[in-house]
């Protein structure tokens, strides 16, 4: 008998600091530069003021690329342009500094941490901080069968949780989450199409690096099969993960949600995070108000995710390359707005002294 409740979840999410924003947002209107000329850096700076539970807001000052790396055994029909059991190679590169990711964090300063959940590799060719946390070699064939057993579902959740906790508890501020894997998308078009009612011609992509015509209609294909595998689970959102997510997913939704519950804001990457977010707001109403939506990678199913959960990307260019690489570049953004929320001086006030003084003159004249 499995000791994970989910609802404890919701009990345990408090939203960022209603007061807290109420008070930067005064402070706001006090600033020398008119309130709304800065645009979404007000809401950007109120709202992570209100997360930090500080007036002024603090800088950003750690932030921390968190990849969840995974190989989907549904990518063996040909539904992504990358071969199956490939996505330990990209890992490689983002821990050699090859990939788009590494050479943004070298350039903006922010270290990036690779967690291995079931890459199809032999884990002796990572290193170890990468795959300690890893719960098998691979998911399932989602199609046909399920990703994960509801064991592997259960330790894919905690090791998330564990991992933010670890991130928290180092003096991580901000969390910029992405994923590696192939497959990956996949999986989360039946999630999204699952979660959302629709159907998976509507969430159906051509990934990071795109598929043509026939490997589209394979993919949604694939999807459509996956979600009749879906929809009778609906209701328990870890079992949905085991049944169509895969470890990597599973952990993303339990680390998206620790991290609410120890109040550390985390901006989302591409299709496969959000989600992983839509599912993780299933299970606690209030974690989505934890999170930014980074950028709109073009992936219909992610279009459909933020919309659902009312989260509006901060960048849109169009960035398809996955890996929190779109999301990383919205962090400049937000460093950004909570340097000019708490830099930016405030109007001097009239002194009180020249009003007395001419109160006094008109006295004099009067008599």
């Amino acid at each position: 008998m499995s000791s994970l409740n989910l609802d404890d979840f919701t009990d345990l999410i408090e939203r960022p600091d209603g007061g807290v924003r109420r008070d930067a947002e005064a402070r706001r209107e006090r600033q020398i530069v008119p309130p709304g000329s800065l645009g979404r850096l007000d809401d950007l700076g109120e709202w992570l003021a209100a997360a930090q539970g500080a007036v002024p807001v603090r800088p950003v000052e750690q932030p921390r690329v968190v990849l969840f790396a995974g190989d989907h055994g549904v990518a063996e029909l040909g539904v992504s342009a990358r071969p199956a059991g490939s996505a330990a190679e990209l890992a490689r590169e983002v821990l050699e500094g090859g990939r788009p990711v590494s050479v943004l964090a070298r350039r903006l300063g922010v270290p990036v941490r690779v967690v291995d959940m079931a890459l199809d590799c032999d884990p002796g060719t990572l290193p170890e901080d990468v795959v300690r946390h890893r719960v098998r070699r691979g998911s399932g064939r989602i199609d046909i069968e399920d990703a994960l057993t509801a064991e592997e579902a259960e330790a894919a959740f905690r090791a998330g949780v564990a991992v933010a906790d670890e991130e928290a508890d180092s003096g991580t501020d901000l969390v910029v989450l992405g994923d590696v894997s192939v497959g990956g998308t996949t999986a989360a078009g039946v999630l999204v199409a699952a979660l959302c009612g629709t159907d998976a011609s509507v969430v159906t992509g051509r990934g990071g690096l795109a598929i043509d015509d026939l490997a589209w209609m394979r993919k949604c294909a694939a999807i459509r099969d996956a979600l009749r595998r879906a929809r009778p689970v609906l209701g328990d959102q870890l079992q949905l993960l085991a049944t169509v997510g895969g470890a990597d997913l599973a952990a993303m939704t339990g680390f998206l949600l620790q991290s609410a519950v120890r109040k550390m804001p985390v901006i989302l990457d591409g299709v496969v995070v959000a989600a992983c977010a839509l599912v993780a707001q299933r299970i606690a109403f209030r974690a989505p108000d934890w999170w930014l939506a980074g950028h709109n990678s073009g992936e219909p199913g992610q279009a459909k995710a933020l919309d659902r959960m009312a989260l509006e990307p901060l960048l849109d260019h169009g960035v398809k390359v996955g890996e929190g690489a779109g999301a990383l570049l919205a962090l400049p953004l937000v460093q950004a707005a909570a340097a000019l929320a708490a830099e930016l001086p405030e109007q001097e006030e009239p002194e009180k002294a020249d009003s007395v003084t001419e109160e006094q003159a008109e006295v004099g004249e009067t008599e």
